[in-house]
């Protein structure tokens, strides 16, 4: 089960750590200044100064209780010529329980007839089992990339992929969520998915409240005349996309999961500027409809 958000209130400049942002999150980002520092310590934080609430270890099984339905299907659907990119991927816990499983079952030849898979995080959290594991590989057949956001790659710098995850990695923490899908589907082949999550958030269907009493939704999104755009509402709003969302109210903070099928390649994501931004494990974010 997901733990409870902390919601951690700090005060550095946005422009300096995350370079390469488009002009929708820079016209935001001088505000929020002293918060992108207290959330890049989290990032960096190791032991007993990690907060309660930033999770690097999942698993693949909680990958798969965790996502949309079909996740699981989506994954064992790939094939030799495929790619998957995990997103925030912490130790790439995951993607070893991909290969790892299998080169116990089946073997070496087994396990290198499956997809190509790349993880990448802010942080390097490779534990020795996942060099040992490219060791037994070879290749390219899995590659950890740490050290920067998804929006910092150049385009064509990771290629194009079947299937794309995020467990609240970026998704949840990045600064823009129009930066995240822009690049996120700029990579995601044409009727290839992808899956992920946020906590806290207003569902499709509007039956929840926010968790904690007296704040406001983790992420949270206005038009521009003020009123709510919900987060389901503002991704189905994407051109060449199909989209489901799921709220599953047994997780603490409840979630809600988004599968997004990239059905075209004529993709436009409605523009967002960042209006609200206080560090966290994720942080909380408002954003405005240009």
């Amino acid at each position: 089960m997901i733990k409870n958000s902390i919601r951690v209130f700090a005060l550095l400049l946005l422009p300096a750590l995350w370079p390469g942002t488009s002009g929708a999150a820079d016209a935001g980002a001088a505000p929020f200044a002293d918060e992108i520092t207290k959330q890049e310590n989290i990032y960096q934080s190791r032991g007993e100064k990690q907060p309660e609430g930033y999770v690097v270890d999942r698993s693949l099984l909680s990958y798969t209780h965790t996502l949309a339905a079909g996740f699981d299907r989506s994954l064992a659907d790939l094939g030799p010529t495929d790619r998957w990119l995990d997103i925030g991927a912490g130790q790439g816990q995951a993607v070893l329980d991909y290969f790892e499983s299998r080169l116990r079952r089946d073997g070496l030849e087994h396990a290198e007839r499956k997809a190509k898979a790349v993880a990448i995080s802010i942080e390097d959290r490779r534990l020795p089992a996942w060099n040992e594991t490219a060791a037994k590989l070879g290749g390219d057949q899995l590659q950890y990339l740490p050290g920067k956001p998804l929006r910092e790659y150049l385009p064509g710098e990771l290629g194009r992929f079947r299937l794309i995850t995020d467990v609240i990695g970026g998704f949840s923490y990045s600064t823009n969520i129009f930066d995240f899908m822009t690049t996120v589907l700029s990579m995601l082949e044409t009727n290839g998915t992808f899956y992920s999550l946020l906590q806290d958030v207003h569902a499709e269907n509007g039956a929840n409240k926010p968790y904690y009493a007296g704040a406001t939704y983790l992420t949270e999104i206005a038009g521009a005349d003020g009123s709510e755009v919900r987060i389901c509402a503002w991704l189905k709003s994407i051109s060449c996309v199909e989209v489901s969302c799921n709220l599953k109210t047994d997780w603490i903070p409840p979630i809600e999961t988004y599968r997004v099928r990239k059905v075209c390649d004529d993709v436009k994501v409605p523009a967002l500027t960042a209006n609200r931004f206080l560090a966290g494990t994720p942080p909380e974010r408002g954003f405005k409809l240009k």
